[in-house]
């Protein structure tokens, strides 16, 4: 596969990604990319101790981030299945999107009937967007055929949901790997649908290298076959710096018909409270304290 698609050139890779970072934006430019990243976040609650109550209360904040009414909405609240329907009945008549992980999330380690029976529910209770996970050992163990067909399975049963596949890339270990699973994914889905580095339940999340590896495939697949898909880097990105960095790495090499959460997303539960502090600092010269939007956003 490798051979039809190209390998990463690993070191280019890392030079090229610690250019970005030496990027600076400056007063409108800068607002400008924090409210986009505020308009890319999937704003995501994925415990054991979830409750209708926090999802009524993340949906609140997912509509309406701050006081400030120039800041937009953010792109979608991301949930488990059970929590769809809930999550559903607070954003039917806004702009959010309700996105839901499934198949088996995060380990994938269930028959494949089961985790497609999972995506019929969700989808059933409302959702908009499924985050699937592939599975990895069958992607490790070369069965790349058996991967691409349950991708395919699964957005079958999205019906005119999105679909975004995460490739989990701390386990496939290598620049190589990821590229290979990004044209797995690529190959089988639709414009609108997305690829997505990680679960956030591992180690390693996304980086600026591995979302530079995604970004290039979705470059080169758009440039061989005409179809846009969007990338959703997840886990870790936890401030408003590297999150403009992200956005550097799109606009260089996407192009700016990628910087709208139509086909670029922010998996994240606390950036979105660091990007609001970042554009609180532009407009008033002083960071409000860190808690400050999340006890804000209870009154809304």
């Amino acid at each position: 596969m490798l051979d039809e698609i190209g390998t990463v050139d690993a070191v280019g890779i890392e030079e090229r990604v610690a250019k970005y970072t030496t990027r600076s934006l400056k007063k409108a430019s800068k607002v400008q990319g924090l409210k986009l990243a505020v308009s890319m976040i999937d704003l995501t609650t994925l415990e054991g101790k979830d409750t209708p109550g926090k999802v009524a209360s993340l949906c609140r904040k997912a509509v309406r981030p701050s006081e400030d009414l120039e800041i937009p909405p953010v792109a979608a609240v991301c949930v488990y299945p059970s929590m769809v329907r809930h999550a559903k009945r607070h954003l039917a008549e806004t702009p959010v999107k309700v996105a839901s992980v499934a198949t088996a999330f995060p380990s994938g380690q269930t028959p494949l009937k089961t985790r497609l029976a999972e995506v019929k529910s969700a989808v059933a209770d409302g959702a908009d967007e499924i985050d699937m996970v592939i599975n990895r050992g069958a992607f490790l163990a070369g069965e790349f055929a058996e991967v691409q067909d349950e991708i395919a399975a699964v957005l079958e049963n999205c019906g005119d949901a999105a679909l975004k596949v995460i490739l989990e890339v701390s386990e496939l270990e290598t620049y190589d790997s990821i590229r290979a699973a990004s044209f797995l994914a690529l190959r089988v889905l639709r414009e609108g649908d997305f690829i997505k580095t990680s679960t956030g339940k591992t180690s390693l999340n996304a980086t600026l290298g591995n979302n530079q590896v995604m970004i290039e495939a979705i470059r080169d697949f758009y440039l061989d076959n005409g179809i846009a898909i969007g990338m959703k880097p997840a886990g870790g990105i936890r401030a408003a710096k590297p999150a403009l960095q992200f956005l550097v790495a799109v606009k260089e090499t996407l192009g700016d018909a990628w910087l709208t959460n139509e086909r670029y997303r922010f998996g994240a539960s606390s950036l979105l409270n660091d990007l609001l502090r970042q554009i609180e600092k532009e407009r008033t010269g002083a960071y409000p304290p860190p808690y400050y939007f999340s006890e804000a956003a209870e009154s809304y």
